[in-house]
């Protein structure tokens, strides 16, 4: 596996082994680094738009693709969010970093990234959830399609199944994916999905996909368990959520389990948020990651 997609300017392509697996990142500029999780079907181009962004506002900019994922490897287990949260804690020692980390995810990516906060709250001075529901914290009512809930789950946690009906026709359903979940047209031209499709292109590459959904409902017990036994997020959470998607049932969700807790609705998004609406997510997320820790507040 290799990544020859054109990266941005001042960044470069790194690849370490992390936590026993093969990981690839886009990694530029210089100051507080800044890890940015991408979800699902995505790699770290998920964040093309805001890298350069976050670079030139004085961040040092880590975007790596999950195991499973683009150049990363695809081993045969360790999708579940904890596992990951440990893939990149590995990955930051490897570059150096041992806190004082700003944590943003997307989707699967918030799940890794709420894991890792979760797990090290001292290493993660911030964290960023984006367009997710969280397990244990209202993804098992999200998958629930006896009461409205989102079908995809299931499907893609069954085992073997998604890889056989989907297996050569990737690009046309990535199409389809994006423009069912996307509420800005031309997000996604079809060189950029030919570009995605080939990083989830045949049978393994689908599989290592599918394998993040099918260790959510033990993410959830995780999570819940944690909570339940008195857990609290102590840093700064912003919540953000497209306004034609989740909106704020994220920051909802989150109300008992982030006492220090924002949200935000970006209007006219919808599910990819940082590649739909990147300018407007930027206004949200750059005075959150910059607030000093005793003035991020709750509303």
């Amino acid at each position: 596996m290799s990544d020859e997609t054109p990266l941005p300017d001042g960044f470069e392509s790194i690849t370490v082994t992390a936590n026993g697996t093969r990981l690839h990142a886009v990694v530029g500029g210089t100051g507080a680094p800044v890890l940015l999780l991408h979800g699902w079907p995505q790699t770290w181009r998920a964040w093309r738009h805001l890298m350069p962004t976050l670079a030139a506002h004085g961040y040092r900019v880590i975007a790596p693709d999950l195991r499973g994922t683009g150049a990363s490897s695809r081993p045969p287990s360790g999708y579940d969010k904890d596992t990951q949260a440990q893939d990149m804690r590995e990955l930051l020692a490897q570059l150096g970093i041992h806190g004082g980390v700003r944590v943003v995810g997307h989707d699967i990516g918030g799940m890794v990234a709420f894991a890792y906060a979760r797990r090290h709250p001292e290493e993660v001075e911030h964290l960023v959830l984006v367009e997710l529901a969280l397990p244990g914290f209202g993804l098992e009512q999200a998958m629930d399609v006896a009461s409205g809930g989102l079908f995809h789950f299931g499907l893609f946690m069954t085992e073997k199944l998604p890889e056989l009906l989907i297996e050569g026709r990737e690009s046309e359903f990535i199409t389809w994916w994006f423009d069912w979940l996307s509420a800005v047209p031309g997000t996604f031209p079809p060189e950029e999905v030919d570009t995605i499709a080939s990083s989830y292109r045949g049978y393994e590459a689908l599989r290592a996909g599918f394998a993040h959904y099918r260790t959510l409902l033990d993410d959830g017990r995780v999570n819940r368990a944690w909570h339940e036994t008195g857990g609290t997020l102590p840093m700064p959470v912003l919540a953000v959520g497209g306004e034609h998607s989740t909106g704020a049932r994220l920051a909802d969700s989150l109300n008992t389990a982030a006492p220090h807790l924002t949200g935000a609705v970006i209007t006219g998004s919808g599910h990819f948020v940082p590649e739909e609406r990147p300018d407007a997510f930027a206004r949200e997320l750059l005075p959150f990651l910059s607030a000093p820790l005793r003035a991020a507040g709750r509303i």
